[in-house]
Parts: structure tokens; sequence; C-alpha cells
């Protein structure tokens, strides 16, 4: 989790003033983890801190209290009446345009409690001297009444390669996800709807294949275009050009046609195996909506294991 500056950047926008509500602290069970974040502004909210009780006392209490920030803690089960039986710390912040010129940084840090001192502890002075000697970014944490959270930052970059009923799909089921940086293909701008999330990247060009050379060799990929030929060719230069996963729609048949063509272009079985076709989970059925579903799920997993083995390596 992350400051997600530019969702308060677009939120502060449309509504002008917004508050902030973020878990600080936990102790014992919790809905959510140190760092999860919500919206708040006067007729609606976004994002989520858990959801039920804890998360409705929180937004009546930011409506209620207007501009005042400051620090709350709420004992889950005898106030709030919540199964977790835990004790949550929730920072509440008020913005408006002019405050967001301040939080330009890789890391915001600043003091929050009534008590904490104006300059930088020397505990958050080491540990921010240490991220910085390592290239880490901090876990969000609350140390001696100073928040320090990471400003979000995509840590995926995803292409999805046509806006058919099946590209459209997807974009819609992933891009609320925090951790993808979506770019979307296809061969003309009329391709595309006419809204698309602000989080997601349109890119058109009638040879979609010559616009692979701009994707990180670490990105995934999706590929479901209107045309066979053009899947053929994206699944070509993508070998070439390198990836973390890539995904074809189509059937079994569609698989073995490709797997033979791939081979006659030069591709050996291990690279040309590197491809996963079909995509999603055939149980789920054919519809834009599951198969979309189920291709979410493929990427979450494919990243979870990634992380393990991150772990493992660490």
């Amino acid at each position: 989790m992350g400051f997600d500056l530019q969702e308060l950047r677009a939120a502060v926008a449309s509504h002008g003033r917004v508050t902030r509500v973020v878990i600080a602290a936990i102790r014992g069970s919790s809905p959510r983890e140190v760092g999860a974040a919500m919206l708040v502004w006067e007729t609606g909210q976004s994002g989520t801190i858990g959801g039920g009780a804890l998360e409705y006392e929180a937004a009546q209490i930011s409506r209620r209290q207007g501009a005042k920030s400051g620090l709350s803690t709420h004992a889950l089960g005898p106030d709030l009446g919540q199964c977790c039986g835990g004790s949550v710390t929730l920072l509440r912040e008020t913005y408006k345009a002019a405050d967001l010129e301040q939080l330009d940084a890789q890391i915001i840090a600043r003091p929050v409690a009534q008590t904490a001192s104006p300059k930088e502890p020397l505990a958050v002075k080491r540990l921010l001297a240490q991220l910085r000697n390592q290239g880490q970014r901090p876990d969000p944490q609350l140390i001696e009444g100073w928040m320090v959270e990471p400003v979000h930052l995509p840590q995926t970059d995803l292409w999805i390669w046509g806006a058919g009923h099946v590209g459209r799909a997807l974009v819609d089921v992933l891009a609320p996800l925090p951790d993808l940086s979506i770019t979307w293909v296809d061969t003309a701008p009329a391709r595309f709807p006419d809204h698309i999330p602000p989080q997601v990247t349109r890119l058109p060009g009638a040879d979609p294949v010559l616009l692979l050379r701009h994707a990180p060799v670490n990105a995934q990929h999706l590929i479901l275009t209107y045309s066979h030929e053009l899947d053929l060719a994206l699944c070509h230069a993508l070998l070439l050009h390198g990836f973390t996963f890539a995904g074809l729609i189509g059937s079994a048949t569609k698989w073995a046609r490709f797997r033979s063509r791939l081979a006659a272009l030069g591709h050996g079985p291990a690279e040309i195996a590197r491809i996963t076709c079909p995509i999603g989970s055939p149980a789920l059925g054919k519809h834009p909506q599951m198969i979309a579903v189920g291709v979410a799920a493929q990427l979450l997993a494919q990243t979870a294991i990634k992380d393990i083995k991150e772990e493992r390596r660490a």
C-alpha cells in the first residue's frame, strides 16, 4: 500500500475539500492492514479501510469535524461491535488544492500526533536514510507521532492488446487494482469506448506490433485482438522482445496452429511454452466478464507466486 497521490488529486479536483482516512497502526486483529486508506467528502467516499462499522464511523466523523485532522483509536469489539478483536488507530487529514503542492515526494513523512515534534525524530531520519541507501521504500508506519508512507507507484506494467468486448471487460475488472499500470492498445481511436478509467493509458496505432518497442521487457501482456494474424504477429514479436507473462485468448485448436507457426518462425518449444493459451478459467464460461474474472485471478496468482519467490531469495 502507499499514499495514492493521483487518486487524492482527482478527488480534490472533483469535490474540493477531501479527508483522507488511513489506518496508521493496529493492535491485534484488524479488517485491513496499516496503510489502507479511504477518501471522504461531503456527498460521498472512495476506497476502504475495511468496511462495516469502522468505516461508517470514520466517514461520519470526517464529515462532522470538517477540516479538523488528527489521530483516533477505536476498539473494534467494545466500541463498534465488530468481530475483530483488536484496535485500530486512524489518521484523518483534510486536503484542499493548495495542500497538494507539498506532497511531491517519493516518501511522505509528517508529524500527525499533537505531542509529536515538528522536527523529524531521529528514528524517522535513520529509517529514511537507511531506505535511501538500500534503494527501498518503507512500509506505512507511525513512528514517534510521525506518519511515514511511500507514495503509491504501480508495480506491474500490463499491456492489453485489443479493445473489443473481452478487452473492455478486462479493463473494467483490472483497472481498480492498485498495483497495475495498464496500457491499452488497438488499431484506431474509434476502437476504444468513450470513457476510459484515468489510470489506463490508451494507445492507438495502425500497426500495434510497432508499439511493442515501448513496453518494458518485464511487462505482462494479454493478447485478444480482432485478428488471428495480428495475434500471431504479437506473439512472435513478444518472444523476441521479452516479457514476464503473456496470455493469448483462444481455443486449444488455435493454440496448436499458433505453436506450429511460431516454430516455423524460429522459436523453440521452451520459448513458445512461455505463452499461456487459453487464458482465464474455461469452467467460468465464455462471457466476456467471466473471461475477465478468470484472467484477473490468473494474473493475481502469478504476482503472488513472484512475491513469494522474492521473499525466499531475500
